[in-house]
């Protein structure tokens, strides 16, 4: 199932996209998708409402697609977790995952602008694979457990700011949690729709220049794997998000370093999980 938030900021309904991509009202279930919805069976209800024929249809025409689960509590990321990207920032393969914290109210729709902030010169992309939690992950025993607390994947673009990330702080967050820096969407798959999650193309462009072009396959610690070393040290709550990590191609590890600048335009996808579209402005 393809859930999804959509409408004005601070005033989303849930929706979900049938098999015909027509949009459906879920707002006769639940009042937004979030943590509550998630661990308390809404995806089953909403299945089960889909089926019987009673989900409205919504006009998309004009509608903005919001991030598709509510702010969420908490958003874990994932450093260096893919060989390729490791080896073009000159860092060697993490033996353990390399686990920050991002800001949660960095959250905003896949198309919404992304402010670049101020004074800021080397502000980048990352096109990432997110896992959003649907069951309360805490001390799980094993990777193939943390998969039954899985809600669903999405698109996250894991905006980062490198001078304010690695030179004027010991710790990323600085850079990692700058206003807009996490547009997610559009859509939040379900497991029971989603292809094997270590089996997904990403892809992400900059003005039309291919910047990112990788797979999952090739991540350092798989999603599951990261779900589980998660659980041992943090809860992970209904409704958290967990950036898995970013191939190659981030402007950081290309030559010249071709940082955003306002007016520019990124383009990331996923398979199966659909694409964003962003145009970066100043703050």
């Amino acid at each position: 199932m393809r859930l999804l938030r959509v409408g004005p900021v601070g005033a989303e309904r849930p929706a979900l996209l049938d098999d015909q991509d027509r949009l459906r009202d879920l707002s006769g279930i639940t009042s937004d998708i979030d943590g509550a919805f998630l661990s308390s069976g809404g995806p089953e209800r909403a299945r089960a409402a889909l089926a019987h024929g009673a989900l409205p249809l919504l006009d998309p025409d004009g509608l903005r697609i919001g991030a598709p689960v509510a702010r969420p509590g908490k958003v874990v990321c994932i450093g260096l977790n893919y060989r390729d990207h490791a080896e073009e920032t000159g860092a060697a393969i993490p033996p353990r995952p390399v686990v920050f914290m991002k800001d949660p109210g960095t959250v905003v729709g896949p198309h919404d602008r992304v402010l670049i902030p101020r004074n800021s010169v080397k502000t980048d992309w990352e096109v990432e694979l997110a896992v959003v939690i649907g069951r309360r992950a805490r001390y799980l025993d094993s990777p193939a457990a943390a998969l039954d607390t899985i809600a669903g994947y999405a698109v996250s673009n894991d905006v980062s700011e490198r001078e304010f990330q690695l030179e004027y702080s010991g710790q990323w967050d600085l850079g990692k949690s700058c206003e807009t820096f996490n547009p997610l969407g559009p859509w939040l798959v379900t497991p029971d729709q989603a292809d094997d999650p270590q089996q997904l193309g990403l892809r992400l462009s900059v003005n039309g220049v291919q910047r990112q072009d990788g797979n999952t396959k090739n991540m350092v610690f798989e999603v599951a794997h990261l779900i589980w070393y998660l659980s041992q040290y943090l809860v992970l709550e209904p409704g958290d998000v967990v950036n898995t990590g970013t191939p190659a191609g981030v402007a950081l590890g290309l030559p010249g370093n071709p940082y955003l600048r306002s007016g520019d335009v990124v383009e990331l996808s996923i398979d199966g999980l659909g694409t964003q579209r962003q145009t970066f402005e100043p703050a």
